[in-house]
């Protein structure tokens, strides 16, 4: 039974219903209001102000939360989370160590759900504020997977919230939550944080004999190489500074993932540095030690060259030639022109999209489609023509979820909607 289901049970409507009127109660207390003032503040016939049912309609959520004077989000996690609340019922039977197997299991084959469910569950389990941070982090690396960044974010701030805490959990949770804004473009914190963490780890190393304990400070430099990497885009003016700081964090973390791959026999961590290098290859163009059109053809060849190996590459390493495509295309776009532009692109994101639909990757769509409607754009002003934008009918609900994960995708995915033609199997146009 999923989610939806369970709160479709009386037990949880009634949980709902309950905490609608625990709002309603909290309006009237603040305000200092009637039943009939808040009936008029509602818009609401005074003997129905307070709903007999726990699913509240959409706009009396939004007049709601006016009320309050809180996010609708907060407002629509408050009611439903009462329902959550009850489904969890008497802690788990299984034991934390248990379900820690069980999360580990679930993140290794790729079932991220399961991850969260099971978080959860660890959480409920947890008898300290430790296990109790710890589980938030592993709830937050199952969002990650998910590419729900912004559930990721929740996550970590729940875990954060705990204290006592350890080093080690806490700067787990800190990275975490450095990645996931960085994923989703707040750029500022992400920054802020993964400075705090590279400064942490720079005056305290881990030790050499513990390998696996090396993997955090290669992630805290891929998280800031890539911060740093959109930023010397985003902010032109210090373009050459961001691209050279972005330039020794993804080195220095290619090197690191590099040499812990072959200590801890991980191939996923050479995908990671493999990663690393593709972005290096973006901002060596951009501080002029590399000719863009070169780069391209470089990059188009490495990308090539593992074509017929595709279906055996898996998980990270398969997910960073995705990602070299993307940085191919950057390069293209910023440095390229005409038909070598099209043709390069074309190329770049036929290929990223079928890693990213093979992966779902949300990150890696969220960048093809704006991608690709950033080339249109481009075109269409290049030429002054009016080009038509298309296309398939499965991609609208592909993109209506990756603006439901990327706030900051939101205006181009409604541009896409709202002006793409919509071209069926057959041909036909909608």
């Amino acid at each position: 039974m999923d989610r939806n289901d369970r709160h479709e049970r009386p037990e949880f409507s009634d949980a709902r219903r309950k905490r609608v009127h625990e709002l309603l109660d909290l309006v009237r207390a603040s305000r200092g209001w009637s039943r009939a003032k808040l009936a008029q503040a509602l818009d609401r016939d005074p003997t129905k102000v307070y709903p007999d049912s726990g699913n509240p309609k959409a706009d009396f959520i939004v007049r709601l939360a006016e009320l309050l004077e809180w996010p609708v989000g907060d407002v629509v996690e408050t009611i439903w989370d009462a329902g959550d609340d009850a489904a969890a019922g008497p802690k788990p039977a299984a034991s934390y160590e248990e379900l820690y197997q069980r999360a580990r299991a679930a993140h290794l084959a790729g079932q991220y759900q399961k991850v969260v469910d099971v978080a959860r569950q660890m959480y409920a389990a947890a008898a300290s504020e430790e296990r109790k941070a710890f589980a938030c982090a592993f709830e937050a690396s199952g969002w990650d997977g998910l590419g729900r960044y912004t559930s990721e974010v929740d996550a970590c701030r729940r875990g954060l919230a705990h204290s006592p805490v350890s080093v080690t959990t806490r700067n787990i949770l800190r990275a975490d939550l450095a990645n996931a804004w960085y994923s989703l473009y707040d750029l500022t914190p992400a920054l802020g944080t993964a400075q705090l963490l590279a400064e942490h780890y720079e005056a305290h190393p881990p030790a050499a004999d513990k390998p696996v304990e090396h993997k955090r400070p290669a992630f805290v430099y891929y998280v800031r190489g890539n911060v740093f990497r959109k930023l010397m885009v985003e902010e032109p003016e210090n373009k050459a500074q961001h691209a050279e700081a972005a330039a020794r964090d993804l080195a220095r973390s290619a090197e690191m993932y590099s040499d812990l791959a072959a200590k801890l026999g991980d191939p996923s961590l050479s995908g990671i540095a493999n990663t690393c290098r593709g972005g290096l290859l973006e901002c060596e163009v951009e501080l002029g030690l590399r000719e863009p059109g070169r780069t391209v053809a470089e990059i188009s060849r490495a990308v090539e060259a593992v074509r017929g190996d595709e279906r055996a590459i898996v998980g990270d390493q398969l997910e960073s030639w995705g990602w070299w495509c993307i940085f191919g295309s950057n390069i293209a776009l910023r440095h390229m022109t005409g038909r070598e532009l099209q043709s390069s692109m074309r190329v770049f994101l036929d290929r990223a999209v079928r890693i990213a639909d093979r992966l779902s990757n949300w990150a890696m769509r969220e960048r093809v489609y704006t991608l690709q409607f950033s080339l249109h754009r481009m075109l269409a002003d290049n030429t002054g023509l009016d080009l038509e934008m298309t296309i398939e009918p499965a991609e609208r609900s592909l993109i209506a979820a990756t603006m439901g994960r990327f706030p900051q995708f939101r205006p181009v995915g409604w541009k896409i909607l709202e002006t793409a033609k919509v071209v069926g199997a057959a041909g036909g146009v909608s």
